[in-house]
């Protein structure tokens, strides 16, 4: 066998073991995204924990997501919840409807398209005074564009979205 051909097939051996690397490594996300389908609320399969433990007051007072605390947790919808402090923990016990991303934190444009699709507590916007959270930025725009239109077809759709997720 020559020098050039041992080089070639060398080659797909390397790239073979780099996909499966790769491959093995998306098994984690692709099941976080299958579990984060499966409950009311979106929640993370390894902690457990709502939108990822983001405090949801903090898209409304300090216009950015930013971490909850664990001292600072409260229990509703069957998830918990963590807050970054004492007055956000408070404000989300009198009225969790404000504050609760709409639709449990799934895709408001997936979900007018009939399927649930878990958001991305990174990629959201406030509007008319309700949390949504996005699965990309693209779906993010596609809202910003005409977001009473799609906001109105999420809301229908989401009793029959939301009868297909486990209670």
């Amino acid at each position: 066998m020559t020098s050039a051909r041992r080089q070639r097939k060398a080659r797909p051996a390397w790239v073979s073991l780099v996909g499966i690397a790769l491959a093995v490594a998306a098994v984690p996300a692709a099941r976080q995204v299958a579990a984060a389908v499966t409950e009311q609320v979106v929640t993370s399969p390894q902690t457990g924990l709502a939108i990822n433990g983001i405090d949801p007051v903090t898209y409304f007072t300090d216009s950015q997501p930013l971490a909850g605390r664990p001292e600072f947790e409260y229990r509703h919808q069957g998830v918990i919840w963590r807050f970054r402090n004492d007055g956000n923990k408070a404000a989300f016990a009198r009225s969790p409807e404000v504050y609760t991303p709409r639709h449990g934190g799934y895709d408001p444009v997936a979900i007018a398209r009939g399927i649930a699709v878990a958001g991305n507590p990174l990629v959201w916007i406030v509007s008319r005074q309700r949390l949504y959270l996005f699965y990309s930025s693209a779906a993010r725009a596609q809202f910003a564009a005409n977001p009473d239109t799609i906001a109105a077809a999420a809301e229908a759709r989401w009793p029959t979205v939301s009868a297909t997720l486990t209670q």
